[in-house]
């Protein structure tokens, strides 16, 4: 009887260190995964500035601090762990004195059960804990995960830019079309004034010819729609020169454009050229190996 009453304490001590040592490697695994997470977010941040993504910066900011708050909550829950874990130390060292003492007895017992479960319960705290921090450190890991990375950035431009060349495309041409459409609508109305004013001639033609009043009347009208005539076409003549102007102004920038692109790529052709030459001349002084005795002081030779 006393036998089984020595075996099972030290199965359940057996126990006790088991769940110790997880807990120990649970702590381990937590800070070898922090340790990835912090060298993932400098990676991050050094990719960052070189970007320079300013969204992409405020919700890492925001990260960041997340980070630090669990870094504090992981700081502290190690201090609890490792205080929790002195404590059994020193209950375990206490019940292996009582042990070879061979106190066992009724009141070693309930300690040893009291003990027990007040150790099972900080064990199932501690679980409880850690997994709320893996927890928090995956939803880290995801949100870190949906930042894009350079290479999608890089697409994501070529292919805002392509869209935007399409779209610019697409707007010129639209622009040609309503230009065409209001040149022919006005030729349309033009045409339907000057088929009405000759049917309006033509139908009281020889009515005016009978008459002096009538013809002079059919002169004034003349008059009228010939000034109506000379008016449209100053008003047709201004914005034509507007619409010169404005095409000279578009020539002259397009010339200069030009300029500027040629001495662009000639300067860009000597660059090249001065590195060219730049390398061949360290290439060539890298080849010739350095002689002290013929670098001496000429006074000295004499």
């Amino acid at each position: 009887m006393e036998e089984r009453g020595t075996s099972q304490p030290v199965e359940e001590l057996k126990n006790v260190e088991s769940s110790l040592i997880k807990l120990t490697t649970n702590l381990e695994e937590l800070n070898r995964r922090k340790a990835d997470a912090l060298s993932k977010m400098q990676d991050l941040r050094e990719r960052i500035n070189k970007e320079g993504a300013d969204t992409v910066v405020h919700r890492l900011l925001g990260l960041l601090e997340s980070l630090k708050a669990l870094d504090r909550q992981e700081s502290d829950v190690q201090s609890r762990c490792n205080e929790n874990c002195s404590k059994l130390q020193t209950e375990v060292n206490k019940l292996e004195e009582l042990m070879l003492s061979n106190n066992a007895g009724d009141s070693f017992s309930e300690g040893f059960d009291h003990s027990y479960g007040e150790s099972i319960e900080r064990l199932n705290a501690a679980k409880t804990e850690l997994a709320s921090k893996l927890r928090a450190i995956v939803s880290l890991k995801r949100q870190l995960d949906d930042v894009p990375s350079q290479a999608e950035l890089i697409q994501y431009e070529r292919r805002f830019s392509e869209l935007y060349i399409h779209i610019q495309g697409k707007h010129r041409q639209t622009r040609k079309y309503y230009a065409t459409f209001n040149a022919l609508l006005e030729i349309k109305e033009l045409m339907l004034k000057e088929t009405s004013l000759l049917n309006s001639i033509n139908s009281q033609f020889q009515e005016a010819i009978a008459s002096t009043a009538g013809r002079m009347k059919l002169i004034d009208s003349m008059d009228g729609i010939l000034k109506g005539i000379q008016q449209k076409l100053e008003r047709v003549q201004i914005g034509q020169e507007a619409e010169q102007k404005v095409c000279d102004t578009l020539k002259n920038k397009y010339t200069a454009a030009l300029s500027e692109q040629r001495q662009c790529s000639s300067l860009l052709k000597a660059f090249q050229e001065e590195c060219a030459k730049n390398e061949r001349l360290r290439s060539q002084t890298s080849e010739i190996p350095p002689n002290r005795e013929e670098i001496s002081d000429p006074l000295l030779v004499q």
